[in-house]
């Protein structure tokens, strides 16, 4: 009887234990470039913590939410905000935010000119064709003065919505990741900080014209609606808004990438 019962005791403590580290680990989806290269340092906070966090790196901006959605990862953060909320409306979805990480200012780079004044008449400049992010490049364009948009557009704003346009330039879209060899024919290119950092570019020190640090596009992490309060997925959150991620992120990106969550300035 001794032994039964002490076998079934062990049998217990194994089973509680599988289950312990079950609860302990999450999936995290992301997509490549900064957003990758930071959850894995967050992820290592996370592992001292007691969080084992699998990441899980996927090619385009669709993907990690239609994972999340279908419950084939736990959180995803690769996104900002307004994104998220494009594509909840678009897809009637409820994706929620229940952590800010960092703000990526985007960027227009060149081969060609040095500064914007040095555009000329029917040069090309080449958006991302998301809707969120191209918004957010053609806004940008407008505080240079090279054109205007309608102000109804809002954040979400497209080539059609240009009311004024000087220069006639054409104003050209293509996908996210195909902006950087867009910079061999194009005059202008406007690039997230996914794309131009994996292309060895920074966004202080190689741009032609950078969006300053007060932009509405703070990255984030998301979650299902029902998980919104979930203590682990918090635990990660706070792992991820650590002194030790913000340290790295200064030091890595050396100011073209910005905590936005609370830390120690030095």
């Amino acid at each position: 009887m001794t032994k039964l019962l002490t076998s079934i005791l062990a049998g217990l403590v194994l089973a509680f234990s599988v289950q312990a580290l079950a609860q302990d680990s999450i999936k995290v989806a992301t997509t490549s470039g900064a957003d990758v290269v930071i959850l894995e340092k967050a992820a290592e906070v996370a592992k001292g913590r007691g969080l084992n966090v699998e990441i899980v790196e996927m090619s385009d901006y669709i993907l990690p939410n239609m994972a999340l959605l279908s419950k084939d990862v736990d959180l995803n953060s690769f996104q900002h905000v307004p994104y998220l909320d494009d594509f909840n409306k678009e897809r009637n979805t409820g994706l929620v935010s229940i952590g800010i990480t960092y703000v990526a200012p985007i960027a227009f780079f060149s081969k060609r000119i040095k500064t914007i004044d040095e555009l000329k008449e029917g040069d090309s400049v080449v958006l991302p064709n998301d809707p969120s992010n191209g918004g957010r490049c053609l806004l940008l364009l407008q505080k240079t003065g090279a054109v205007k948009v309608r102000p109804e557009a809002g954040l979400l704003a497209t080539p059609s919505d240009v009311t004024e346009n000087k220069l006639g330039l054409k104003l050209i879209e293509v996908d996210p990741p195909m902006t950087p060899r867009a910079l061999d024919d194009a005059t202008l290119v406007c690039i997230n900080n996914t794309f131009s950092v994996e292309a060895g570019l920074n966004p202080l020190r190689d741009s032609v014209f950078l969006e300053d640090a007060e932009s509405p596009y703070a990255n984030i992490i998301a979650a299902r609606p029902e998980d919104k309060d979930n203590p682990l997925y918090l635990k990660f959150v706070e792992a991820y808004q650590s002194q030790e991620v913000a340290d790295f992120i200064l030091e890595k990106y050396e100011g073209a990438t910005i905590p936005l969550f609370k830390y120690e300035k030095k």
